[in-house]
C-alpha cells in the first residue's frame, strides 16, 4: 500500500528506543524525514547514525519531555532544519506506577510533565505551521490503561487519560485546518522498561515475556515494529477520514474498545 509518506517530515519524541526507535525506522522506510528528540545524547547520535547509514535524512535534538522549553524547542529545531513539519508523535513517557498514598506532590507533576504537557507544548509549536500548510497529523501514543485504570497506577493513568481528553479536544479544534490528531493505546510491548522489570524481578528477559504473555488474550507480548505500523497508518494518505479516535494495539487485553 502507498502510504503516501515520501518527503514527509515528522517529529518524534522520545525516540532513540523502543516504540519511538521503530516509528522512526518505520518513516524512514516509507522516504520521510525524521527528527528524533531523547535525552540521553550517546543514545540518541548512535540511534541517528544507525538511520543515516540506511539513507536516512534525520536531526537528533536532546531534550527532555518533562521539561517546559524542551519540547517546543524540539519542534522549531525540525522546522528550522527541514522546512516544515507534517507529522508529530508524541511517544515520549514511562509508567510510573504506584499506589495512591506512594505518589508525592513531585511525583505527580513530573508525571503530567513527560506525558500530558509535552504532548500539550509540541501541539502547540507544531499547529501554527500546519495550519499554514494546511493540513498535518498529530499523533499521541498513549496506554490501554488510561480507558480501564486498576489500583495502584497512579499517576500514570490518569495523566495518560488527560491525554487522551487533549487527543479529542483537539481533533475537534483543528478539523476545520486538515489537522488530524489520533492516539494509540498501547498494552504489553517489549521494551528496555519491560527488560528492567524482568531485571528487577530476577528473572531472564525472554522468561519474562513469555509469563507476560499468558497474560494476553494473542498469548504474547508485543513489537514495538506492530505499534510503528498503527502509528505510520494514522500519519498516510489511507487514514485521511480518521481523526479523533483512539485505536488499542494491546493483544486484546484491554476490556474496552
Amino acid at each position: 500500500m502507498e502510504l503516501g509518506l515520501r518527503g514527509k517530515v515528522v517529529a518524534i519524541t522520545g525516540g532513540s528506543e523502543g516504540i519511538g526507535a521503530a516509528t522512526a525506522r518505520r518513516f524512514a522506510r516509507e522516504e520521510a524525514k525524521v527528527a528524533i528528540c531523547a535525552r540521553r545524547p550517546d543514545v540518541l547520535n548512535a540511534f541517528a547514525g544507525e538511520l543515516r547509514h540506511g539513507g536516512a535524512e534525520v536531526l537528533p535534538v536532546v531534550a527532555d519531555a518533562a521539561r517546559g522549553e524542551d519540547m517546543s524547542r524540539f519542534i522549531e529545531a525540525t522546522v528550522a532544519h527541514f522546512g516544515r513539519i507534517d507529522v508529530v508523535v508524541n511517544n515520549a513517557g514511562g509508567t510510573g506506577q504506584d499506589p495512591f498514598d506512594k505518589v508525592d506532590d513531585a511525583a505527580w507533576q513530573r508525571d503530567l510533565d513527560i506525558k500530558l504537557m509535552a504532548q500539550v507544548r509540541t501541539a502547540r509549536a507544531a499547529v501554527p505551521y500546519m495550519k499554514k500548510q494546511g493540513g498535518g497529523r498529530i499523533i499521541n501514543i498513549n496506554m490501554v490503561g488510561a480507558k480501564q485504570p486498576f489500583a495502584g497506577s497512579f499517576p500514570t493513568t490518569v495523566s495518560r487519560a488527560a491525554g487522551l481528553a487533549l487527543t479529542k479536544a483537539l481533533s475537534k479544534e483543528l478539523a476545520a485546518f486538515n489537522i488530524l490528531v489520533n492516539a494509540v493505546a498501547v498494552g504489553k510491548i517489549k521494551s528496555k522498561q519491560q527488560e528492567r522489570r524482568a531485571a528487577r524481578a530476577g528473572v531472564p528477559v525472554a522468561q519474562h515475556y513469555e509469563q507476560t504473555g499468558r497474560t494476553i488474550p494473542l498469548g504474547r507480548v508485543g513489537e514495538a515494529e506492530e505499534v510503528a505500523e498503527v502509528i505510520a497508518f494514522l500519519a498516510s494518505d489511507a487514514a485521511s477520514y480518521v481523526t479523533g479516535s483512539c485505536i488499542n494495539v494491546d493483544g486484546g487485553l484491554s476490556g474496552v474498545l
